[in-house]
């Protein structure tokens, strides 16, 4: 009789966790299919919205650079251009220095420095954009204006290419401003994650290295690097899909001109600083549609991005795996 009662007890106790796992089960599906259906509503949204435009102007509207809501003529390229341009203007400056404070804080920063300076780091992720957008108009353009934007000019007046890149005159806002902007708002991001992954580095391994002869350079370059290498990357990615979507800060320091400049130094625009800035201006079915595409091109940007990144992290991986 006890056994049996035992048995019983055993079964129900079974039976319970089987009904709490199939709950949980339950909800974390509904989670994951949420996120699914949320981003396929994105996607119909986005695609019904730009109907009126694609049918009015097909492919051409992403490589004509002609925005003029009162002629009803309208193009992408050149809020593609910018997009792209100050984002990769934003990643040459914020990846190394990213990299570096990640290297310093966990291999070189004195022990009682690196938690108040790590803290400090991550309080840059959690400035509002507009208040970088409010600094880099008042504070910054400026700054650039007067001091480093006339050195530029000078130094690459001779200088085949780049005296075109760097042509003045000094606006203090444009292109180049946008990217430093960006670059800090996306520095915290890369600075901590590349921490974490580099602090995730088997102690044993840095030892073993040092043990036979490595310097701290040496070390770092050929053990700390590779084995995070992954996480960095991953890291990057993440800062540059803040770069291409970000909004206020870009739309107060880039100077708002529908156009491709061709120096660095000149206003531009990008998809988002268009949107935020006509949107609630656009009349008519064409304009809104209009908008409401470079949405979607920025979408797809973006999704191509993060793609490329998913795959290079998959081939890092296997190749990690291999060797």
């Amino acid at each position: 009789m006890a056994y049996k009662d035992a048995a019983a007890r055993r079964a129900r106790v079974l039976g319970a966790f089987k009904i709490r796992d199939g709950i949980f089960h339950g909800l974390t599906l509904a989670a994951a299919l949420a996120v699914l259906i949320i981003l396929g509503g994105v996607i119909i949204s986005l695609i019904e919205g730009s109907l009126p435009a694609i049918r009015a102007f097909g492919f051409g509207f992403v490589y004509s650079s002609v925005w003029n809501p009162v002629t009803n003529q309208f193009g992408a390229l050149a809020a593609i251009y910018g997009t792209l341009v100050t984002s990769a203007i934003a990643m040459l400056i914020a990846v190394p220095i990213g990299i570096g404070i990640g290297i310093f804080l966990t291999e070189l920063c004195p022990e009682g420095l690196r938690r108040p300076i790590g803290i400090a780091v991550e309080l840059l992720a959690g400035i509002p954009s507009i208040i970088y957008g409010i600094w880099g108009l008042f504070v910054f353009a400026p700054f650039l204006q007067q001091h480093i934007q006339p050195g530029l000019i000078a130094a690459f007046a001779n200088v085949p290419i780049l005296s075109s890149l760097f042509a003045g005159p000094p606006y203090g806002i444009g292109m180049l401003t946008a990217g430093f902007i960006l670059a800090i708002m996306v520095l915290p991001f890369i600075a901590a994650i590349s921490r974490d992954v580099f602090a995730t580095v088997p102690a044993v391994l840095k030892e073993a290295g040092r043990g036979i002869g490595c310097t701290t350079w040496e070390a770092v370059r050929h053990i700390v690097v590779p084995y995070a290498r992954v996480g960095v990357i991953g890291g990057v990615m993440l800062g540059l899909g803040r770069a291409l979507g970000e909004t206020m800060a870009v739309t107060f320091v880039i100077g708002n001109a529908d156009a491709i400049p061709r120096s660095l130094l000149a206003p531009g625009t990008t998809i988002s600083a268009a949107i935020a800035n006509e949107f609630t201006e656009a009349v008519g079915d064409l304009y809104t549609s209009s908008l409401i595409e470079l949405g979607l091109i920025l979408f797809i940007i973006t999704f191509f991005v993060l793609a490329i990144a998913r795959f290079m992290l998959i081939r890092l991986e296997r190749k990690a795996g291999k060797t």
